[in-house]
């Protein structure tokens, strides 16, 4: 098995074997234009394809109507924690509200701090970190601007079920650690975003679902990059685009769409390896504790130890001796952590727990 295959880091993730073979090609020279796709001009025909391909796939893996606007941007997540209030958080609405769920959530919720008022809704920090709120619970101001959430908090293995209730305000939800990992019903949000590298290729890209309605909402003033209507009325090309990114991201949709076979398809996958994992962790009892509360469990990133960092430590060399890479658990928790983004194969899944049950056969 190639080693790609056997990465399981939180990030830049693994990607489908096909579409690094054409990556591979198209850096030596696009079999379309002869030139390296490093070496393509954002202004090209052939990027404005790539760019129409690109809105396409995800429109029709999501089944997103002509009601929400399709964007690709620069700057991470972390750029939309702080660009989101600037647009959307206005004098006209009661402060937004936030979900403080984790790691990036917490982050989130400081960002969008320091540009307006708002409010938290709801706090995991009493508990760790290891369990959520039902969504629909929560007592949210019926005139704040909108609600924000985390759908999956990469660090500490958390994620929400599909959100099937319609909220009373505007619901964004920064999705990504699981954007097209499973299907669900985008109408239920005014604005979907998530960063490349967990299912979408490379970092440099993000991709931005905004209703249009919500757009109507932005104050004018701000500054050209930072306000989203700028990027809406330019498809996505106002100022040098990630090309490269965008071009993976790409054969990533085409591979979802047309090899994987849609959404409900990876979902069906991503279930299978998400409880191959979680049934060898609790095989092993108390010498393997799940950060996660068991009904809280992400399928997409799974954070454990052994209890001790000397055990941790050496299950992480021998893994990495077995070829599999991108164990360590992230610095604010430390421990172990296992994702299992949309280009991980089940045979990866298996390799890695028969590891497990190894190691603690013969360490624990």
């Amino acid at each position: 098995m190639k080693s790609n295959t056997l990465n399981f880091s939180g990030g830049p993730g693994a990607l489908p074997e096909s579409v690094l073979e054409q990556t591979r090609e198209a850096i030596a020279a696009l079999p379309e234009t002869g030139i390296s796709v490093l070496g393509m001009s954002h202004r090209s025909d052939w990027f404005r394809s790539i760019l129409n391909e690109a809105e396409l796939n995800i429109r029709c893996l999501l089944g997103i109507s002509d009601d929400y606007a399709v964007t690709f941007m620069q700057g991470g997540s972390s750029l939309q924690f702080a660009t989101i209030p600037m647009n959307f958080a206005t004098k006209a609405y009661a402060p937004p509200e936030y979900v403080t769920s984790g790691y990036w959530s917490g982050r989130a919720t400081s960002e969008a701090a320091k540009v307006a008022s708002m409010k938290i809704s709801w706090d995991g920090r009493a508990t760790g970190y290891r369990q959520l709120p039902a969504l629909h619970a929560l007592d949210v101001s019926s005139s704040a601007a909108y609600l924000h959430y985390v759908s999956n908090e990469t660090v500490e293995g958390l994620q929400f079920p599909v959100c099937e209730d319609a909220m009373p305000v505007p619901l964004i939800a920064d999705m990504s650690s699981d954007f097209l990992s499973k299907p669900f019903r985008p109408e239920l949000f005014s604005m979907m975003y998530a960063h490349a590298q967990k299912n979408l290729g490379p970092a440099g890209v993000t991709v931005a679902v905004i209703k249009r309605s919500l757009l109507e909402r932005i104050p004018d003033g701000l500054p050209a990059i930072l306000d989203f209507r700028t990027h809406v009325s330019h498809g996505s090309n106002y100022n040098t685009p990630p090309v490269f990114a965008i071009y993976v991201m790409t054969l990533i949709t085409r591979w979802l769409r047309f090899d994987v076979g849609g959404l409900h398809a990876m979902q069906s996958i991503n279930e299978r390896k998400a409880r191959r994992l979680y049934e060898t962790l609790d095989s092993l009892g108390d010498a393997v504790t799940v950060h996660a509360d068991r009904c809280w469990r992400s399928q997409m990133n799974a954070a454990f130890t052994f209890g001790d960092s000397r055990l941790d430590e050496a299950f992480i060399e021998m893994a990495r001796e077995q070829g599999i890479v991108g164990l360590e658990g992230h610095r604010s928790i430390g421990g172990m952590r296992v994702s299992l983004y949309n280009a991980v194969t089940e045979q990866a899944v298996d390799i890695l727990t028969n590891a497990l049950t190894e190691f603690s056969l013969h360490r624990v």
